[in-house]
């Protein structure tokens, strides 16, 4: 894939040489020429000094032949700038912002714009891991929303059934390992002792999740 990352700090470097070691092919673009240092010798991409929202540096970057964009300058207003152009003008298929404030980021969300907010994101998983005993956080999707998260079916579940986990919109079960096998269950499907579950769960919903398997 070809993939433009505008901004070169240590979140945009890492990003780049991640990009990069999986083989895709990286444009780096940043106004100060001094950040390429973060991305290291390693790095196999390409840079460019410019200003991430100026056509004409996005159109010398080859934004119209990308597969997607990652816009992680400092300013989140830039940010937001640069996947609208990315997005409505040069129709890139995949666009993501890096938006610190949580109140613009869900504003720039109802607009059509993937976000990633970093501080939303932390302060979800910080609470998990200071309030939360027997579930684990396999991975947060969007901005810490929605978690897939897992835990073992203490004995006091057994025999309960899977719609007994379900809470429509909130918590929904995807599936079961059960003897070293995963398999997706029915609604009708019965736990086991044992069993780890995997599920997921509004981050707003995690407390009505760990009341239904009775744990802390």
């Amino acid at each position: 894939m070809k993939i433009l990352v505008v901004g070169c700090g240590r979140v945009g470097s890492e990003l780049a040489n991640t990009l990069s070691l999986r083989g895709d092919t990286v444009t780096v673009i940043d106004q100060n020429p001094d950040t390429f240092v973060h991305l290291g010798p390693t790095f196999k991409g390409k840079t460019l000094v410019g200003i991430g929202f100026d056509r004409d540096v996005l159109l010398k970057a080859g934004v119209e032949r990308v597969d997607g964009l990652a816009a992680v300058t400092g300013s989140d207003e830039a940010n937001a700038i640069i996947v609208r152009l990315a997005s409505q003008i040069f129709h890139v298929p995949r666009v993501v912002a890096r938006v610190y404030d949580p109140h613009q980021a869900e504003i720039y969300r109802r607009l059509g714009l993937q976000t990633i907010s970093p501080v939303t994101w932390g302060v979800n998983r910080m609470v998990e891991i200071l309030s939360l005993s027997g579930l684990t956080v396999v991975c947060s999707l969007g901005s810490g929303a929605v978690d897939l998260v897992e835990t073992e079916i203490p004995p006091t579940l057994a025999g309960r059934t899977v719609q007994e986990l379900v809470v429509p919109t909130e918590v929904h079960v995807v599936a079961i390992t059960r003897g070293g096998k995963t398999f997706l269950p029915m609604p009708a499907t019965v736990l086991q002792a044992g069993d780890l579950v995997h599920l997921v769960v509004l981050g707003r919903s995690m407390d009505r999740l760990q009341a239904l398997l009775n744990h802390g």
